[in-house]
């Protein structure tokens, strides 16, 4: 199957990879790999590998080895330690739930796109001044949602965000229509019932679903 994205995001925003990004907490490393290529082959391969378990990194670094289409990345990254260990396993992108001096300044030193958690104006003011324009938005109904995004719109247009928690299928939309939000973080696509039962179909068919919640314009204007 050929990939709709580049070969490397280097180049590209995360915030462009999919309207869509998994978030994906893997018990078993065993798993990673089928269910990585049933998000692909559903139409969702930015893959954000959340380092909450043991498992983190041997999944990150099996998806990385073995299923090519996937852009995978390291969610739940803390520590600068965790920054050096993701990359190391093959993760082509970062996400924390929030942020320090330091944890970023090891993020900005690892030649991979980042996200760095805010939840407040300040903090997105404080990202702006150290040049950051791209950043996740957590947790995001409980901060605000959609009313509080829209809202910084105005005075800090130059932000985009990735708004992640207590997002699924029937407000994804909402965000999605936000000139601010150029893409969303879920677990919806990933029952947990369905990843017990190595139901990896219905996984590809969840994720078919989530990847038709495109956005109509991008923030440059153009369709995607």
């Amino acid at each position: 199957m050929t990939s709709p994205l580049p070969p490397s995001p280097s180049a590209v925003p995360v915030l462009d990879l999919a309207p869509v990004v998994p978030v994906v907490v893997v018990a078993d490393a065993a798993d990673a790999v089928p269910l990585a290529r049933a998000l692909v082959a559903g139409g969702l391969p930015a893959i954000e590998v959340t380092l909450r378990t043991p498992a983190g990194l041997d999944a990150i670094r099996a998806i990385a080895a073995e299923v090519a289409d996937a852009v995978v990345g390291a969610g739940t990254v803390i520590t600068p330690a965790q920054v050096s260990d993701s990359v190391a396993a093959g993760a082509r992108f970062l996400v924390s739930p929030g942020w320090t001096d330091s944890l970023l300044a090891a993020m900005q030193a690892s030649g991979v796109p980042f996200l760095p958690g805010v939840s407040t104006t300040s903090e997105v003011v404080a990202l702006l001044e150290r040049g950051v324009r791209e950043m996740k938005f957590f947790p995001a109904q409980a901060a605000g949602g959609t009313a509080y995004l829209k809202s910084l719109a105005g005075p800090l247009p130059q932000a985009r965000f990735c708004p992640t928690g207590g997002i699924g299928p029937a407000n994804a939309p909402e965000y999605l229509a936000l000139p601010n939000v150029g893409c969303v973080g879920g677990t919806w696509m990933l029952p947990q019932d369905a990843i017990e039962a190595k139901d990896w179909a219905r996984v590809e068919r969840l994720a078919r679903e989530a990847a038709g919640l495109r956005r109509p314009f991008s923030a440059g204007g153009t369709s995607r």
